[in-house]
């Protein structure tokens, strides 16, 4: 099957629920026309006339995919919110995710303050196919630490967790200037996150939770090739090959694929388009796309 494990989706009952806000994270919109205002990124625009699932089930086959799965947006900060805060964006979030077409499927989130195994049984029980988290959440071993509960339960289940750029409970996300480019958060805080993420789990994570199957967007920051580094400043030698440790592609093209293609094998590599964040590059789709059901599917996997 021919899958997109990485997209997001702004479904009505999300955006109402942001417009309500008066606090970051928010958006205002004008007919069709949506802006979103997050901490420490510029605001952005949506059109929402293109976020309709029907508009957005016709691109799924248009890109000649069989399935797309959606995530909550991490970079908003919703999950690092207080739980009274973040618990009805995330609800928001779920119908939206779950009523979609079938052609879609859904990552679910959970609110980090206060967070138990139960929330990872509440977002399965929605239908979702795995947990997904901010990078910050993770990003020391401290942080990992804490969530050792929830990671223990995916296992139990057999669910995978996907790791996105995002703040973690206890970050602060810095104030963004207009005298910034566009792109710097996605270059420099999302790239500094993942990597973060991914050494924290491949260090430590996998240790303790040697059944989860993880998926890391955007090639995890390109983290596998800071392996030598590692070694070199006396950390530990780690498993790139792993079976169960897999990443997206999103915004990266062919040089950054044949880089990492040898470290961790082409088999881990996933097509992750970003929808609607970027346009998708057409490198990978054919190529990457084929393993998602190792990940996805506990059945598929050949242990």
């Amino acid at each position: 099957m021919r899958t997109d494990v990485h997209q997001h989706l702004w479904t009505e009952p999300l955006i109402a629920a942001l417009e309500r806000r008066e606090r970051l994270p928010f958006v205002r919109r004008s007919g069709d026309l949506c802006v979103i205002h997050a901490a420490g990124d510029l605001p952005s625009g949506v059109d929402l006339a293109a976020e309709r699932p029907g508009r957005r089930a016709e691109l799924v086959d248009a890109d000649g995919l069989d399935r797309a799965y959606v995530a909550l947006s991490s970079p908003l900060g919703i999950e690092a919110l207080p739980r009274t805060e973040a618990q009805p964006l995330i609800d928001a979030y779920l119908d939206g995710a779950v009523g979609l077409p079938d052609v879609f499927g859904a990552w679910g989130p959970v609110a980090l303050d206060g967070c138990e195994p139960a929330d990872v049984d509440a977002v399965l029980a929605r239908g979702c196919v795995g947990l997904s988290l901010p990078a910050g959440a993770l990003g020391t071993p401290r942080e990992l630490a804490a969530l050792a509960p929830l990671l223990e339960r995916l296992e139990q289940r057999d669910a995978p967790l996907f790791i996105h750029p995002g703040p973690g409970l206890h970050e602060r996300s810095a104030e963004s200037s207009l005298s910034d480019p566009l792109w710097w958060p996605a270059l420099t805080r999302y790239v500094t996150q993942m990597q973060a993420s991914w050494l924290s789990f491949v260090t430590l994570g996998r240790r303790e939770h040697p059944r989860l199957r993880i998926l890391f967007a955007m090639l995890a920051g390109g983290a596998p090739l800071l392996a030598e580094r590692l070694l070199a400043r006396g950390g530990p030698r780690v498993d790139l090959r792993d079976p169960l440790t897999f990443y997206d592609t999103s915004s990266f093209g062919s040089d950054a694929i044949a880089a990492l293609t040898p470290l961790v094998g082409a088999e881990q590599l996933l097509y992750g388009s970003d929808r609607p964040v970027v346009e998708p590059l057409a490198r990978g789709r054919e190529a990457l796309s084929s393993s998602a059901g190792r990940l996805l599917v506990a059945e598929a996997l050949a242990l």
